[in-house]
């Protein structure tokens, strides 16, 4: 072998690139930026789908079925009864499928074709994004996609800075910050030094790792470190930056977004995995019939046949010299003639009327007026046509947080100041709380010069205190206005803020409306305008936010007087109080404890005031700590510590990350319908929770949260085994247990319900001291009903609608079923971390990790890239073996969206990546669970409903050949004519199945929302099953049978009234073949329990079609049955045989319908009941509180949230953020000399690739309403010192002034780089 060259070294070990160089670039073979997500071209496209088409068992079976039917030695029947319809399966689905793959060829090239400005021989010109070039150098203006992985070069912002923002990558929105290496920013936007920069760049080859770069770049002979704070991802959005200029590295599939794209899956459902196993059974079923046959058929020709060879002659291909071996031959033959004649139990049309179904049904989704989204004019829309019946059998559903479940909007909600709350709107009269609604009129700000017009705020009295001169609230909005990292700017004559986070930027917005305006900033001060007064500030030093302080501060000098400003948790701030406060803290946190009960994020604001000694000391002293060499991250800690302390409590903001509208409520309504939801984001810890909260999707009623947090193995696996321990614990304590309720189900026969307990008291529990049992929980009042009638299902056509978990809740009239009021609320959830999940989906974990999952009533994974999205549901599918959906709206749920069974993408903020790839695309979250309640149940029901009575009809048709061949000497002679085999399944039953499959419904849309648990039998796949289908073949068999032997008994010897013999084959298939259709007529209109027009003219239309095309057909075709069907309706025993054989067929299945109908109801049965007396359900009254009981709800959970992250301050105090620095500034402390600066950089060392976040600036709605319970901590705490920091479990207990938990260890402390000027 040879030796490998320089590029192929390269290409495996590392990706070498050179800056404007395509022929070095051209060696490597790199992928260029062209995205293809089509299946199919041109000319790949007709043997790609046949060969993908005849991957299906059934379209295979019935080519087999085809070739046999070519050969006229043992085929009965014209191969165009298969032929035609195989034609025509196959025909309408490469139709779909072209139609789909055009939709994608049509994405692809929208994406393709965006423009980008990229560098050609030192001119910028305008090229496609397939256009660009590994190697390229490309342009970027302000908010604009970034086409490829690009290395930045330069930007329009002082130090090489810009602003991203990466929604698309993990959903967060908040504004990152990025630099370009100090050597490149002297090219700025120069197209002639960009032009020539030839630098190399080593690095590593592509992976799906967001958060890591690692690479080198050589130019001037020199080597340069590149890390991830120097690369603009695909996918991300160029914010508050003029322009920048970047080399691209990654291109195309190479880059990180596409490498977390994850691969498009085959999807199909469980009802077409079932079918292809049926089809086996069937097929075993025909070959063991067909065998017993062959026999039968060739002991009667050499015990008898060989006899009537006069009459009967042997094909020339038998040998007739010895008749055993003749009548084998026959019998091999007659072997496949049965394969040929029964083939029609699964007849090719069955596929058809499948595809139709579900064609029709998603038209009926993309019409649907009641998921319209006027706003953005967007209906829903089916993007595939093969999945309907799965979102009628979803057990997870995965759901992304970012655009999925809030807006992305933060709007200041109300606050409280001094110990008196604001922002509820009170009714004089009453003093009743009055519901914020759009006809409520907001307070009238227009006489501030700089409010902005979309800020709403509705209690009139903060701002008579403001315009009052009050004290408090003049302090609370001047601390808004100071303690902060946003950036002002005017554009326009407009003043506008940049914020890193929207959580800032709705605190600062509020105090700009409220007349305290922050107007601009240098390094080292800033400047307010308080009720038109400029007040000048000097900024001595920003004690910047991380999530370990979960504050921050700001020290100002103004005249003599040293003020600092602090904001920051709840628990982390009452911790550093001053003594004497005691009322105020108390009146404060209850209404901390409102606001969070409320879903409101929570902030605390205090103040102390300090001696310009005592500052200039700690300077001193701080100073000291951050040069320090030894223990300097606990020293400056300690510094932090002491001036943070002493503080007096000003108030408390609420900011509300408003939710899209209706989510708690379809939460609520899925998790009644059985579904568990899991949350993926890769948002924070404190926000993912936070909005659980708010969403409903965790309430103060759950036992406990449990949080994983561990960084490593054996800290996950520690964490998992005390929470299995816990949720042991609490099952021990309840009564009786699950097992304890299963007992009592079976012995007093009582309707079991899902069994839910309220607890009241929390488990805490000290990591550091040995697992110890907590005390038991305490329980609700359980109350029991029973009645003297025990339900039951007993089967039955719709056996499966019927099901004991499905039991009332309330008791009917005739006295209802035994059941267990129980709250349903209870039980667990669980809240990972991404760098724990890690840990989690390891072999090792994953067991332990999905067992406590599992008793979970929600979990929620943060700060998870868009690949560990994907991995967590392929775990769910992989070992529950569970049907999921993932719903998102951005490119990071991408992967999630497509290792999911079903798909379902939002039509949001962050682009059309997810509705791209998804099965499903809608506009708002709330619509989803009127996908899956309404149309995903129905689909599935009407699927079900339609495929038991398929099969049922065709095996009654087909197994009438059995029983005649027991007469005809196994011959393989049809019972009908022919022709009506061909056209049964195609004329004369097809319509009416059609639409029992496209309208059929047992309660209306309203009610099966109302009634969620309707929704369940999907969950366990009871509607269509095995045991469904065999009694199906049952039914059908025993209809076969009473339709052939009773007018072969009455035909056998029949003679007519004017003695004409009636006892002939044809008049007696004719005589079959009519009852057949008749009894179909009957039997469907017994299955159909939503009769429309539509059902009326197929099912009446069927049967007079029937006798018109029979009667064309011999009478003008001139068929060889002219004359059977029209002499046997002649004579009246023709009518009575009629009239018997339906009698017979149809009686037992009435009998059966009406006394499952009155002793065995279905809980459809009883909606429709209920529904005709005006009586809706508890469940639904109770899915959402009213305003008034929202407002009052109390919850000592922390609500505090805060999308910030450090980085920012440094940025300010540094003065690299600023566009332009005053002439008199200096560093003072010569920071800004090389050699201090490079110390100071190193005291940074251990701070890692700060995270920034983005904007949201100026945007403000009117308040939502949809606010949700909090999570309960109930414990007792002598001073709120003892309040956990975290926010989130129940079950963690508070420990010291820093609010850490033990019990969930968290990353180590960072060095803040306070900056003293």
């Amino acid at each position: 072998m040879g030796t490998k060259t320089q590029p192929q070294l390269a290409k495996e070990n590392e990706r070498r690139i050179r800056a404007n160089d395509k022929e070095f670039n051209a060696q490597f073979k790199y992928h260029n930026n062209y995205i293809k997500t089509s299946k199919y071209s041109l000319f790949t496209f007709l043997p790609f789908n046949l060969l993908e088409q005849f991957q299906r068992l059934a379209n295979f079976y019935f080519l087999c079925l085809l070739v046999l039917q070519l050969i006229p030695a043992i085929s009965s029947l014209t191969p165009v009864t298969t032929a035609i319809p195989l034609i025509g399966v196959l025909t309408l689905t490469a139709v779909k499928d072209a139609y789909d793959d055009i939709q994608r060829h049509l994405s692809d090239s929208q994406v393709n074709n965006r423009k980008s400005k990229t560098l050609r021989n030192g001119k910028l010109v305008d090229a496609k994004w397939s256009e660009v070039q590994v190697g390229d150098v490309i342009r970027l203006d302000n908010n604009q996609f970034v086409a490829a992985d690009i290395l930045l070069l330069s930007t329009s912002e002082p130090n090489g800075l810009c602003f991203i923002e990466t929604a698309e990558l993990d959903g967060e929105t908040n504004l990152k910050a990025k630099q370009c290496l100090t050597e490149t920013i002297e090219l700025g936007d120069r197209h002639d030094l960009l032009w020539n920069f030839n630098g190399e760049i080593l690095c590593e080859r592509p992976n799906n790792l967001l958060n890591k770069f690692d690479g080198t770049l050589i130019w001037r002979s020199q080597r340069f470190a590149l890390d991830n704070e120097k690369i603009l991802l695909r996918g991300c959005v160029l914010r508050n930056t003029q322009w920048c200029y970047g080399v691209v590295v990654f291109a195309g599939v190479d880059t990180k977004l596409m490498q977390n794209s994850g691969k498009t899956q085959f999807k199909s459902t469980g009802v077409d995995r079932l079918l292809n196993f049926i089809i086996i059974g069937i097929v075993l079923f025909l070959v063991s019939i067909c065998a017993f046959f062959a026999i039968g058929c060739a002991i009667w020709e050499g015990l008898i046949g060989q006899h009537f060879q006069r009459y009967l002659p042997w094909e020339h291909i038998i040998p007739k010299d010895y008749i055993p071996t003749g009548a084998t031959v026959i019998g091999l033959l007659v072997f496949f003639s049965y394969a040929i004649v029964l083939n029609t139990v699964v007849p090719i049309s069955l596929y058809v009327s499948v595809e139709v179904i579900r064609f029709v049904q998603s038209f009926l989704i993309n019409w649907d007026e009641e998921m319209y989204y006027a706003t953005t004019n967007t209906y829903a829309k089916a993007r595939t046509t093969t999945l309907n019946e799965e979102l009628g059998q979803i057990q997870y559903i995965f759901s992304d947080k970012t655009g999925t479940l809030t807006q992305n909007i933060m709007t200041f909600n109300k606050c409280s100041i001094n110990g008196r709350t604001y922002g509820d709107v009170i009714d004089l009269r009453t003093g009743e709380l009055i519901e914020i609604t759009e006809a409520i009129q907001s307070v009238d700000f227009s006489a501030n010069p700089h409010h902005e017009s979309d800020f709403r705020w509705y209690d009139r009295t903060l701002l008579d205190a403001v315009r009052s001169d009050e004290e408090h609230s003049h302090v609370f909005f001047r601390l808004l206005a100071l303690c902060h990292t946003v950036m002002a700017e005017t554009v326009d004559g407009r003043l506008e803020y940049q914020a890193q986070s929207p959580d800032e930027a709705a605190l600062v917005s509020a105090a700009r409306n409220f007349g305290f305006v922050f107007r601009t900033r240098t390094p080292n001060s800033i400047t307010i305008e308080v009720m038109g007064r400029m007040e000048d500030y000097e900024l001595l030093n920003i004690l910047d936010f991380n999530n370990v302080r979960k504050r921050m501060s700001v020290i100002l000098r103004r005249g003599d007087s040293v003020v600092l400003y602090c904001k920051g948790a709840d628990n982390v701030i009452y911790d550093r109080l001053h003594g004497g406060q005691e009322d105020l803290k108390a009146r404060t946190q209850d209404h901390l404890n409102k606001f969070a009960g409320e879903g409101l994020r929570t902030l605390v604001l205090a103040e102390r005031r300090l001696t310009e000694q005592y500052y200039n000391d700690w300077r001193s002293r701080h100073q000291e700590a951050a040069l320090s060499m030894d223990s300097r991250e606990q020293k400056l800690n300690a510094m932090y510590e002491e001036i943070e302390s002493d503080m007096q409590l000003v108030g408390v903001t609420a900011i509300e990350d408003k939710l899209q509208d209706g989510v708690p409520k379809s939460i609520a309504n899925l998790q009644n319908a059985g579904i568990k939801i899991w949350v993926l984001t890769g948002d924070k810890q404190e926000t993912a929770i936070n909005i659980g909260y708010s969403c409903q999707l965790l309430t103060d009623e759950l036992a406990d949260v449990f949080i994983v947090d561990g960084n490593s193995v054996e800290e996950v696996e520690k964490q998992l085994r005390q929470f299995k321990e816990s949720i042991k614990i609490y099952n021990r304590f309840r009564p009786g247990g699950i097992e304890g309720f299963d007992r009592m189900n079976s012995d007093m026969s009582m309707d079991p319900l899902s069994v839910t307990m309220t607890q009241t008291s929390a488990f805490m529990q000290e990591s550091n001291l040995p697992p110890t049992p907590p005390p038991p929980p305490a329980i609700s009042v359980v109350t029991f009903r029973w009645d003297d009638k025990i339900k039951d299902n007993k089967g039955g056509p719709d056996s499966a609608e019927c099901n004991n978990l499905f039991g009332d809740e309330k008791k009917s009239e005739d006295g209802g079923a035994a059941s267990i009021v129980v709250d349903e609320n209870t039980g667990f959830a669980l809240v990972v971390n991404g760098h724990s999940l890690v840990h989690c989906l390891s072999p090792e974990l994953e067991t332990k990790f999905l067992d406590i999952a599992s008793q979970c009533k929600a979990v929620i994974c943060c700060r998870v890239t868009p690949l560990q999205k994907a991995l967590v549901v392929e775990l769910i599918k992989r070992a529950k073996n569970a049907v999921t959906l993932a719903i998102g709206d951005g490119a990071n749920d991408v992967s999630m969206i497509k290792a999911a069974h079903i798909g379902v993408g939002i039509s949001g903020q962050e682009g059309l990546q997810a509705v791209l790839s998804s099965d499903y695309a809608i506009a708002q979250f709330r619509y989803l669970e009127r996908l899956l309640l309404v149309h995903g149940r129905w689909s599935y029901y009407r699927m079900c409903k339609f495929l038991r009575y398929f099969f049922y009809k065709n095996f009654a048709f087909t197994l009438c050949h059995c029983w005649y061949s027991l007469f005809c000497g196994f011959s393989a002679q049809t019972v009908f004519d022919p022709m009506f085999i061909s056209v049964y399944n195609l004329f004369y039953t097809s319509l009416p199945v059609l639409a029992l499959g496209v309208f059929e419904q047992d309660v209306s849309d309203k009610n099966s929302v109302e009634f969620p648990r309707l929704y369940t039998p999907g969950l366990k796949s009871e509607l269509f099953n095995i045991r469904e289908f065999i009694y199906s073949v049952l039914h059908g068999a025993f209809t076969s049978l009473i339709l052939f032997l009773i007018p072969y008994g009455v035909y056998r010897d029949g003679v007519s009234h004017d003695g004409y013999v009636l006892s002939d084959h044809m008049t007696l298939g004719a005589v079959v073949a009519t009852i057949l259709i008749v009894d179909n007529t009957a039997q469907i209109s017994l299955y159909t329990s939503y009769w429309t027009v539509v059902n009326h003219v197929t099912i009446w239309g069927s049967l007079i079609w029937y006798f018109v095309l029979d009667y064309f057909y011999n009478y003008v075709i001139g068929g060889p049955y002219v004359g059977s069907l029209t002499q046997a309706m002649k004579d009246l025993s023709f009518w009575a045989t009629m009239l018997i054989t339906v009698m017979v067929l149809v009686a037992p299945v009435l009998a059966y319908k009406f006394y499952l109908l009155d002793v065995h109801p279905s809980l459809s049965d009883k909606i429709r009941q209920k529904s005709l007396k005006k009586i809706h359900s508890r469940a639904s009254s109770s899915v959402r509180r009213t305003a008034s009981s929202r407002r009052g709800r109390r919850s000592v959970r922390s609500g505090y949230a805060f999308a910030h992250q450090e980085g920012f301050g440094r940025l300010i105090t540094s003065g690299k953020i600023m566009h332009k620095l005053p002439q008199d500034f200096a560093f003072p402390l010569g920071l800004g000399t090389k050699k201090t600066q490079a110390l100071h950089n190193n005291l940074n060392s251990a701070d890692g690739p700060a995270s920034k976040t983005n904007n949201v600036s100026g945007q403000h709605m009117a308040n939502n309403n949809n606010t949700n319970l909090r999570h309960n901590q109930n414990q007792n705490h002598s001073s709120m010192a003892d309040i956990t920091g975290d926010g989130g479990s129940a079950g963690d207990g508070g420990r010291g002034s820093v609010g850490t938990d033990d019990l969930s260890p968290r990353a180590p402390c960072q060095d803040l780089d306070t900056i003293n000027l």
